[in-house]
C-alpha cells in the first residue's frame, strides 16, 4: 500500500504540471506523453485523457532520480514481479512451459502507463479510453475510488467497482493467442465523469519485439505472429480505421 500511495501521490503532481511542461519534459522518451487520440476520425474516437506511456528501460535508466522516477521505479519492480508470478501459474494451468516469460518478457518492450481523466464536460458523448483490449501478456492496473472502467461480461457492460486494497489484472491479446483461446482477453473502457478527476497507473507485460506468439493446441486458431508483427497491424489499423482489430488479423484459416 505504501508503493501504491507514494505512486499515486506523484502522478498527480506530474500531470498538476503546465501543458507545455509535461508534452516537453525530457525526463522520459519523446513521444512518453500522450494526450487526446491524434488518430481519432469522430468524436466518439477521442480519448478524453492524457497519458506518459513509459518504457521501463526509460524507468531504470533515468539517471534523472527524482522522487517520480523513484516512485515509478517501485510500483513497476512490484509489478513486474507480480506479473511474471501469474503469467507462469496461467501457463502452468494450460499446459505451457513457464518460462517462456522470463525468457521473452524484456524492459525494452515492457510499459507503464500512468493515465489521467479529466472532468469531461460531455460524458455522454466521449469515452476517457474507447473499448479495447490490451496487446500484451498481462496488465496490472491500480485505480483509484472514483470509479468508470468498464469490462464486457455476458455481452453487457459491468462496472469495476474501485477497492482500495486490490489490484486489477487483464489478460491481454497475446495470453489469449498464445493460449489458444482458453484465456480471454477483456474488452473494457473507461467512462468520463463530469466533475470529478479521475487517476490509474498500469503495468504492461510484453514480450521482445522479435519473440515469436504460438498457439498451443492440435487445432490453432490463430497463426503464429511477433509481437513486431502485431504491433505494427495495430498501428496501421488505428491510423486507417481509427480503432485496433487486434486478433481477428492474425486468425488461422487452415481450420
Amino acid at each position: 500500500m505504501d508503493v501504491l500511495e507514494k505512486m499515486r501521490q506523484e502522478q498527480i503532481r506530474v500531470f498538476r504540471e503546465p501543458f507545455d511542461k509535461k508534452s516537453t519534459s525530457d525526463t522520459f522518451s519523446t513521444g512518453s506523453y500522450r494526450w487526446g487520440t491524434p488518430s481519432a476520425t469522430c468524436l466518439r474516437q477521442l480519448s478524453w485523457s492524457e497519458a506518459f506511456h513509459v518504457p521501463m528501460t526509460d524507468i531504470s535508466d533515468n539517471k534523472d532520480f527524482t522522487s517520480l522516477s523513484s516512485a515509478m521505479e517501485r510500483f513497476a519492480s512490484e509489478s513486474e514481479a507480480l506479473a511474471h508470478t501469474l503469467a507462469e501459474i496461467l501457463a502452468e494451468k494450460s499446459g505451457r512451459k513457464s518460462n517462456f516469460f522470463r525468457e521473452n518478457c524484456v524492459k525494452n518492450t515492457c510499459y507503464l502507463r500512468m493515465n489521467h481523466y479529466p472532468p469531461c464536460p460531455k460524458p455522454s458523448e466521449v469515452y476517457g479510453l474507447m473499448p479495447h483490449t490490451d496487446s500484451d501478456f498481462l496488465t496490472i492496473l491500480y485505480q483509484d475510488q472514483v470509479g468508470g472502467l468498464q469490462l464486457i461480461k455476458n455481452n453487457r457492460w459491468i462496472a469495476v467497482k474501485p477497492n482500495p486494497r486490490a489490484l486489477i489484472v487483464n489478460i491481454g491479446d497475446l495470453f489469449q493467442a498464445w493460449s489458444n483461446g482458453m484465456y480471454k482477453s477483456v474488452e473494457h473502457r473507461v467512462m468520463t465523469n463530469p466533475t470529478v478527476e479521475r487517476f490509474s497507473t498500469a503495468y504492461f507485460l510484453c514480450p521482445s519485439y522479435d519473440a515469436v506468439i504460438e498457439c498451443s493446441g492440435d487445432y490453432p486458431a490463430y497463426r503464429n505472429f511477433s509481437f513486431r508483427e502485431f504491433r505494427q497491424q495495430v498501428q496501421e489499423d488505428v491510423k486507417k480505421l481509427g480503432y485496433k482489430v487486434g486478433l481477428p488479423r492474425f486468425i488461422n484459416h487452415v481450420y
